[in-house]
């Protein structure tokens, strides 16, 4: 599949590559098809990809792996996601969070309290609010991506 994105400019995305959100993602239900890319021209370091939506070109999320974040981290959820995603496991599951960057990138958070869970053998994914009270919506990440 090709597509015309704003930050990538035009990818050839092949179809195992293509992840399917059939509830789409907080905010934002009426995107299901996305790809994860990594940004290579702009050497981005700390395990940040691009959540790129296949829908709306002008979509991309910056994203990390939740155990890059917090060590340990381990989100209760008040749904049944694997209803949603297909069934879980060490091996398959694959969990990341949104990252927001202003201007002051030593500002720069996380939200550890709506993850995104991605089952990489049935290339679907949920995202969802957690039960866990501790994990914040704007979690400061700076100082843990610069190690």
């Amino acid at each position: 599949m090709e597509v015309s994105t704003k930050l990538f400019g035009q990818i050839n995305v092949s179809d195992d590559k293509i992840i399917d959100f059939p509830e789409g993602i907080l905010g934002f239900p009426e995107l299901k098809k996305f790809t994860l890319m990594y940004d290579n021209e702009k050497n981005t370091a700390g395990g940040m990809n691009f959540l790129v939506s296949l829908d709306e070109p002008a979509f991309a999320m910056p994203v990390v792996p939740a155990l890059v974040v917090q060590d340990g981290y381990s989100p209760k959820f008040n749904e049944d996601i694997e209803a949603t995603i297909g069934k879980l496991t060490e091996d398959n599951a694959l969990v990341l969070v949104t990252m927001t960057i202003p201007a002051d990138v030593t500002k720069m958070t996380v939200n550890l309290n709506a993850p995104i869970v991605i089952n990489a053998d049935t290339k679907k994914g949920i995202q969802s609010v957690v039960e866990n009270e501790d994990y914040d919506v704007k979690c400061p990440i700076y100082d843990k991506l610069k190690k």
